[in-house]
């Protein structure tokens, strides 16, 4: 257990956004996916999940890790006509529209509340994703649930401290779903396989290198280097410990600096794939769109696609 508690401690946390919606039309959306991880609790109504259509109970919690794909179905879909994710986004208020706790009560609709939040080892690599789990119910579970109101609830509010306020509670969120992991046993053989690069020095080296030259050389050569390993063996080092190889990992690395850049600046999409480490703009352009199913130009626009009014 102190191992974990370790594990916890590294995990740097962030609030990114919630909403309380009213499904107005159902939809099935065939590759759901967020940059960041997504907790979605069911009020009232239907939600399934998976190829299988899984359903989320009324007062469960649907959690989909960063950067995972899933077939999410709004509402009580009758006919199976899936929409891409990029289509969903697109169109998103002709099936969500955003409603307040006060009105879910006696709303006819099937109504859900959405939470996004990032959640970082060493500020660097994506704790869920990086464990390979993937999307889940978490049932019987009210004090996740309970939580995830009140952070959307603080985030409502324009008061003094509310940013403190969501940073503290989304840590708890975290928190509450790892213990949850471990208490029902999910996910055991993902967590003892893909959590051992925590014990590895050399192995958060080479995390932190690459995040601070993310523009810059990253061949094997370099990581080896860094790492102080054979440059033949250290792209083995790297997939026995995290399960990728590195260049796959640095891509992600890259393509997460670039989702950033396009939130948080106004630089155009030539200099961001330049600043990311991408010579080739129109191959930056393929690659973003390949990882994420839309385009970067999109991408920058996605907070008003998302935020519902």
């Amino acid at each position: 257990m102190e191992y974990y508690n370790k594990v916890i401690e590294s995990v740097g946390v962030r609030f990114l956004k919630g909403n309380n919606y009213k499904i107005d039309k159902s939809v099935s959306v065939s590759d759901y996916n967020d940059t960041e991880n997504t907790v979605i609790l069911l009020h009232q109504g239907s939600l399934k999940f998976s190829d299988e259509g899984e359903g989320v109970n009324e007062g469960e919690i649907l959690f989909i890790p960063a950067g995972r794909r899933s077939n999410v179905s709004f509402g009580n879909v009758t006919k199976k006509s899936d929409l891409t994710n990029e289509a969903f986004l697109d169109n998103k208020r002709k099936y969500l529209q955003t409603i307040s706790f006060k009105d879910i009560k006696n709303a006819e609709e099937d109504c859900i509340t959405v939470v996004n939040f990032e959640a970082k080892v060493f500020d660097v690599v994506n704790f869920f994703n990086s464990l390979g789990i993937p999307p889940f119910v978490i049932r019987f579970n009210d004090k996740i649930a309970t939580i995830i109101e009140d952070i959307v609830k603080e985030s409502e509010q324009n008061v003094p401290g509310k940013e403190r306020v969501s940073k503290l509670q989304t840590e708890l969120l975290v928190i509450e779903i790892v213990r949850h992991i471990l208490k029902n046993r999910l996910f055991v053989e993902e967590l003892s396989t893909n959590s051992t690069y925590f014990k590895d020095p050399r192995l958060i080296d080479m995390f932190n290198y690459i995040k601070k030259n993310i523009g810059g050389d990253l061949s094997n050569k370099v990581l080896a280097k860094v790492a102080n390993v054979s440059e033949d063996y250290v792209g083995q080092y790297f997939k026995m410990l995290t399960s990728i190889n590195p260049q796959d990992y640095i891509e992600y690395q890259r393509m997460e600096a670039a989702v950033e850049l396009l939130r948080t600046s106004k630089k155009s999409i030539r200099d961001i794939g330049k600043e990311v480490g991408y010579k080739d703009t129109a191959y930056f352009c393929r690659r973003f769109k390949m990882m994420y199913g839309l385009p970067a130009g999109k991408m920058r626009r996605r907070e008003s696609l998302i935020n519902v009014q």
